[in-house]
């Protein structure tokens, strides 16, 4: 198949999530005999960036502000994408959809990955929040299918609006890290890490008001950046103390170095769906603490500690962990065991392909964008049984004995593995 991949900010992967999933995705769908274009923006990637050769790249200017980027630029791509002999389109965020019908004018499928709800980030105005309601309505209508990455986004979709989806969440592939930690003046697994974009729905203000009440010789190190918005991050660096390290935006070796070496590991974010840096933490056998939501819940489970959004809260689990070495190892050792078990990006490709094979062909409906169920909130498998949202992703049904349960590594491989 001929696909192309619009709508992120393009590879390599410098800024999110959909950037990480387009840069994995088209190196495997490549590895398995597809040509893949991915589509740039020119703020973000430029023509001597080491990528795979086998990947074709366009690269192509945006309205370069937090409003304006992603539909400029992803419309200027849809442009150029109609007039090539792409065969289907993956088109990333909501905020693509008033576009996703075009290429189908053309021929050509489109499959729409609408991440989660992306009008409840509080860094929109309301203006902003009733465009992207507007797009999360013309996602029902406008592409071929859409895909959501949680299953609590998915449920969303057809408890409101009977709209079936295909859910594929995010993988994880865990880079060496170079050898010796060496970064920051950092000591291994004696730093608490945080990494996301530095915006208000990502809570790095909490995460760093509720550090500033912990009694503890561990650095926060704040990893993450905010390209649109320089105020918000001068004034979280007010509030931080000098314990406090800002290094920035962190990617390739490093940002793995970092995962491997921390003590714990902070997720905060409230709004999307998935967050690939949470899953990225697990398959390090990272500690983590999760802010409490049912997209984050759906990841962790019961292999990271979950908190509410309040300071005293986070800061008692901050020092709880810090102080319980055991419980750190433990956690760590169930979360890499999830994650490699559950998120692993070669099943992640192996879902968007059968799901752009489908599109193309225009074959019928399949497992992967069946409705949920309303009983139990699982997927539903083709023999009637409820599967796993997370097993999902496996190449073969696995039944519904991981729903709802909380196995131990030992023995959830007895039950996953033999793939």
């Amino acid at each position: 198949m001929k696909i192309a991949i619009l709508g992120t900010r393009g590879i390599p992967a410098r800024y999110g999530g959909f950037e990480t999933l387009a840069e994995q995705l088209a190196k495997r769908l490549v590895e398995r005999g597809h040509e893949v274009t991915v589509y740039c923006r020119r703020p973000f990637t430029t023509s001597g960036d080491m990528v795979d050769s086998r990947i074709r790249r366009v690269i192509l200017p945006t309205i370069y502000s937090k409003s304006l980027d992603t539909t400029s630029h992803t419309f200027l791509s849809v442009l150029h994408v109609i007039f090539t002999d792409v065969e289907v389109v993956l088109l990333c965020n909501v905020a693509s959809s008033p576009l996703a019908w075009i290429p189908r004018l053309f021929g050509k499928p489109t499959v729409l990955n609408v991440d989660g709800l992306d009008r409840k980030r509080r860094k929109w105005k309301v203006f902003a929040r009733s465009y992207l309601f507007l797009c999360e309505l013309l996602a029902l209508v406008t592409p071929t299918r859409i895909v959501t990455d949680a299953l609590s986004i998915q449920k969303y979709f057809w408890r409101r609006y009977r709209k079936r989806s295909a859910m594929i969440a995010y993988g994880a592939e865990a880079l060496d890290d170079g050898g010796k930690f060496e970064a920051f003046g950092l000591q291994s697994e004696k730093f608490i890490l945080y990494v996301s974009r530095l915006e208000p729905e990502n809570n790095p203000e909490l995460v760093i008001r509720a550090y500033r009440k912990v009694r503890t010789d561990w650095p926060l190190v704040v990893v993450g950046g905010n390209r649109y918005d320089d105020h918000f991050v001068d004034h979280l660096k007010s509030l931080a103390d000098d314990r406090v390290v800002f290094p920035g935006g962190i990617y390739g070796k490093q940002y793995w170095q970092l995962l491997r070496n921390a003590g714990l590991y902070v997720s905060a974010c409230e709004a999307g769906g998935s967050h690939p840096a949470l899953v990225d933490a697990m398959a390090t056998r990272n500690a983590v603490l999760y802010l409490d939501t049912p997209e984050n819940r759906e990841v962790a489970d019961d292999c990271g500690v979950a908190f509410r959004r309040e300071v005293a809260d986070l800061a008692a689990q901050m020092k709880r962990l810090i102080r319980d070495a055991t419980l750190r190892k433990e956690l760590g050792q169930r979360a890499q065991w999830r994650a490699e078990t559950l998120f692993r990006w070669d099943d992640v490709t192996e879902r968007y392909e059968a799901l752009f094979s489908e599109v193309l062909n225009k074959g019928a409906a399949s497992p992967a964008v069946t409705a949920p169920s309303e009983r139990t909130g699982a997927l539903p498998a083709p023999g009637g049984e409820a599967v796993s949202p997370l097993v999902v992703l496996c190449p073969a049904p696995v039944g519904d004995h991981l729903a709802g349960s909380h196995l131990s590594p030992a023995e959830g491989k007895g039950k996953l593995t033999g793939r």
